[in-house]
């Protein structure tokens, strides 16, 4: 039987390994940004001009990677322990992450928009879809520390199944709207958020013993 001891070693391995290649795709994010060039201000700023739409993907794929890195780094202090299931959730997990800095330059190519909306879409669902996983395997295994309140696992939880959800509803509106009004549905994601925590919030005093 192992030790509880070698169990919180085992996860604490996990958020170390988690954590690096967070750190490994924010680099190669950061890689892909075009220079801007030009022997006066007007041509520099013209070319800032140009790659605008680049220099937007990577903000917007910078704060969907911290928000999905804000999640586990919530979640696995509460982790007492590890088993199979969990760490192969966590490996689906981490090859999305790090399959977005590919997806954010699909997006940002020429042509083709739906498809190429598409597959940004589809990483960010089963980013959010497994993560949502992750929680579930924690809750189902007992893997988590029984004294702490399971109140961080249902609002990481629900905000995974909104994520994935807009995201999910925007692929289909991609197809249907052919241009840039497609990413008006992942503004829905914050309000969709705000709802979810506002309900939480009321049902909280219900649920407290």
């Amino acid at each position: 039987m192992t030790s509880p001891a070698i169990e919180k070693a085992a996860a604490e391995r996990l958020t170390i390994f988690a954590d690096a290649v967070i750190a490994i795709a924010l680099t190669l994010l950061a890689l892909d940004l075009p220079i801007p060039h030009g022997d006066t201000t007007d041509a520099m700023l013209n070319s800032v001009s140009d790659h605008g739409k680049e220099y937007i993907a990577f903000a917007l794929s910078f704060v969907v990677i911290a928000a999905h890195w804000r999640a586990h780094h919530e979640i696995f202090p509460h982790v007492r322990s590890l088993n199979g299931r969990l760490i192969s959730l966590n490996l689906v997990w981490l090859f999305m992450q790090v399959l977005m800095p590919f997806a954010t330059r699909v997006l940002t190519a020429d042509g083709a928009f739906a498809p190429r909306f598409s597959l940004y879409a589809l990483v960010q669902v089963l980013a959010s879809a497994s993560f949502a996983l992750i929680i579930r395997e924690i809750r189902r295994g007992h893997l988590d520390r029984t004294e702490d309140p399971p109140r961080v696992f249902a609002q990481s939880l629900t905000r995974s199944v909104c994520l994935a959800v807009v995201f999910g509803v925007s692929v289909p509106v991609a197809f249907l709207i052919d241009g840039t009004g497609a990413y008006l549905c992942w503004l829905a994601a914050p309000i969709a958020l705000a709802v979810a925590r506002r309900v939480q919030d009321r049902r909280a005093p219900d649920l407290a013993p």
